[in-house]
Parts: structure tokens; sequence; C-alpha cells
């Protein structure tokens, strides 16, 4: 934190107010006010309407810490329009959304226009001093200014079909090559630990029950590290019937990405709407498959599953335990599953079972074939090049050995609604 800020929020964080409700105004400026942290230094009825709207001249001249949009729970397309253009425009300023905390997918939006923060329009003093805690915790943290991280999320076509497996060595191999990497198991039963020989004192589930009071400190605590560097936010060991809500998913999620570089998630076979928020929330959606007809049966329907979120647009196959078979080609796959091939693991349960036994990632041993493999996937993906929309840009791996002989095709992965 510089000297100048700190002087600034000595004085009171400055905040920023937009709606467009003029007594819902009112109401957040006294709430604001009951904190004792804050001073407003901004308040508008209305939202801008482009890049050159004197609204954001006001917020960079006024230099505002934290701007609150309110989200009207009737229209929210408005205000989450508003926080992509404050975000776009406004670099030195953290964005809070104020709206209903019963619509999940006006939370998603939110975060993933820009905002750090998700809170209830009805709100009190209690609620809105944590979250200032956090925002002025956040800025000592050198990582904030290094931007968010890329979320991968790994997911089972049926049961066995190797997701875990392909997420503890895609998380492996990327902190190999790129480190900071956390690999967060949202299994109904995590198996990540015991693929990587760890006994964790804490699960996802306690990072849900003390969202309430999390901080990087806290979080880094609830961690298991593989010796690589990798963390793990461990699964739950025993089964359970908890389900976290949106705003808990968004708000774990929202400091995962400002901890580390990569955050890689596996859902395995786990299919509800928990799952559907985090596809989601991610930069791409890798659905773990192989090439048997009850497998790719599989794969198509939670293709379709996913149609009722926007992580359908992220959503990509892995063949798993791939064996080349004479006249069935990936244009087959696609077909079947509706969803583009990104990458082949090759077939080497000789290596692989044994590894998964001992909790000796096979993305550790480069001279295997399938150990390459996982460092090519996770080379892939992070090599993928952002767009100014913040859209990554991944190159098929069959379309590879053609590109010398035509333009490749890509898959788009965005934020808001990808396309080819």
């Amino acid at each position: 934190m510089t000297k100048d800020t700190e002087n600034r929020l000595m004085q009171g964080i400055a905040i920023a107010l937009l709606t467009e409700d003029r007594e819902q105004s009112a109401t957040l400026t006294n709430r604001l006010e009951s904190t004792h942290l804050t001073r407003m230094v901004f308040s508008n009825v209305g939202f801008p309407q482009g890049p050159s709207d004197t609204v954001l001249r006001q917020l960079q001249d006024q230099r505002a810490d934290i701007v609150l949009v309110d989200i009207d729970p009737q229209n929210p397309q408005r205000a989450i329009r508003t926080i992509e253009l404050i975000h776009a425009n406004t670099s030195e300023a953290t964005i809070f959304a104020v709206g209903d905390m019963k619509q999940p997918m006006n939370i998603v939006s939110a975060m993933r226009a820009g905002a750090r923060e998700f809170l209830d329009r009805s709100a009190g003093a209690e609620a809105l001093i944590e979250a200032f805690g956090r925002f002025s915790a956040s800025l000592s943290r050198a990582q904030r200014s290094a931007g968010k991280a890329r979320i991968f999320t790994f997911l089972n076509a049926k049961g066995g079909a190797g997701a875990t497996t392909t997420a503890v060595n895609t998380a492996v191999a990327l902190q190999q090559t790129h480190g900071r990497v956390v690999l967060v198991d949202l299994a109904n039963l995590g198996h990540c630990a015991l693929q990587l020989n760890l006994r964790p004192q804490f699960t996802v589930m306690d990072a849900f029950q003390n969202l309430h009071r999390m901080d990087g400190g806290l979080l880094d605590g609830l961690m298991t590290p593989f010796n690589s560097g990798l963390h793990l936010l461990a699964g739950s060991q025993q089964p359970h019937n908890t389900i976290a809500t949106a705003s808990e998913i968004a708000k774990l999620f929202d400091l995962l990405v400002s901890q580390y570089n990569f955050v890689v998630v596996d859902c395995s076979g786990r299919l509800d709407a928990a799952t559907q928020i985090v596809c989601d929330l991610s930069n791409a959606v890798l659905l773990v498959t192989q090439t048997d007809v009850v497998s790719l049966w599989s794969a198509g329907r939670i293709q379709t599953f996913l149609q009722e979120g926007s992580g359908r647009d992220r959503l990509r196959v892995v063949l798993n335990r791939y064996k080349k078979i004479p006249g069935f080609s990936d244009e087959d796959v696609e077909k079947a599953t509706n969803c583009k091939v990104l990458w082949k693991v090759p077939n080497n349960f000789q290596v692989v079972g044994p590894a998964i036994d001992k909790g000796s990632p096979v993305a550790l041993q480069e001279h295997q074939e399938i150990g390459r493999s996982y460092l090519g996937l996770a080379a892939e993906l992070a090599g993928a090049s952002p767009s100014a929309e913040g859209t990554l840009s991944l190159l098929y791996q069959h379309d590879k050995g053609e590109s010398k002989k035509r333009s490749p095709g890509r898959l788009i992965v965005s934020p808001a609604r990808a396309g080819q």
C-alpha cells in the first residue's frame, strides 16, 4: 500500500454511488454513513452511457476508492453494462455491486463484468464494514495489481472418465511452468488429496463456513501445500448435502483469483446449481471423456445441461485415455457431444495407475509421453492470448497439423458470450 493510499484511507474510504433509484440512493447513503468508515465523494442517479460520459470523468477526477453500482432486480442489464464500462475505463477504482442475493445469474454477471464484491440490497452496517475491511486488506497485497487469475474447471462425462486425474496433473503442470496455482476440489467427495498423497486439515467446506471473516491470510491457512508449490483447497472428506449459494461461490472465487495466477477446479461428476455457477465463472470448462458410446452420450447431455448458463460457451472436450480408432474422427466426437475437441491425453494406464496409488502425479514425469501431454495442455491453457475484451484464444490441438496449410481454427473463451 502506498503512502498516498494509506493517507486517503485514514480520511475514510472514498465512495462513489451510482443508482437509477433516488430513494435507493438516499437509503444507501445513510447506511454508508453509519459505518463511519467512508466519505461520499460522488453520487449520481443514472448510469454513464459510454466511455466519454461525464459521469466517468467525474469518477476519475474524484479518485473514488470504491464505486457502488446498484442493480435494479427488475432490469439488471443496464447496471451490468455500467460495471463493464467502469471496469474498462477506470482502473483505479474497485467496483462493488449491490443487488438481490436471490438472483444468482445477476451475481455471476456482476462478478464477471468486474465487480469485486456483491452486497445484498438490504445489507446493514455490519455487512458493509466486513466488505470494507476486505477491501482495505486487499490493498496491502501485491497480487491485487497483477490482475485476476484464469479459472479452468474440469468435469467428468461419466464416472471414472478421469476428470480428477486430469485436473490434478494440469494443476501440477501449471505450477511447474507458471507458479502460484491453486487446485480447488469441489467434488461431492474429494479425491484430489489422495492423488497428491496429502492429508488436509481443512476443506473447501471450512472456506464456505468462514466466508463472513475470510481474507487472504485465513484463506492461505486453509490450504494444503504440495511439494511442488501447488496449493490444494481440499474437497470434503465425507459425503454431505450442503450446497453453497451463488453469492458464496462468487465471493470465494473472487478472493482466489486475487491470490493466484491460475485456479484449477475439479468438479468431477458433480452436476448441480453450484457446478453451473462455477462454470459460468470459469474461463474454460474442460469436459473429460473417452471415446466409448456411453461417455459421448453423457457428454452431449452435460452440454445440454450447461446451456442453462453462459458456461456452455466455454465448454470443450478433453479426450482421456485416447487411442486412435480407424474411421472415427474428431469430427465424429464433436458431432456426438456438440462440443469442440481441445486436447487428447494418451492411454497409458501402466504409468498412470501406479502414479495415482503413490500420490505422485505423472505431470512430474517429463520423460513419459503422458507427462508431456499434461504439460502441453497446461501450456495451451496458460498461453492463450487475451483480447481487448478479455477473451482467450485457444488453438484446437487437432488443427495444429494443418496450421501450415490453412488459418487455424480458434476456440474463443469469453466472460460474456463466446463464439468461434
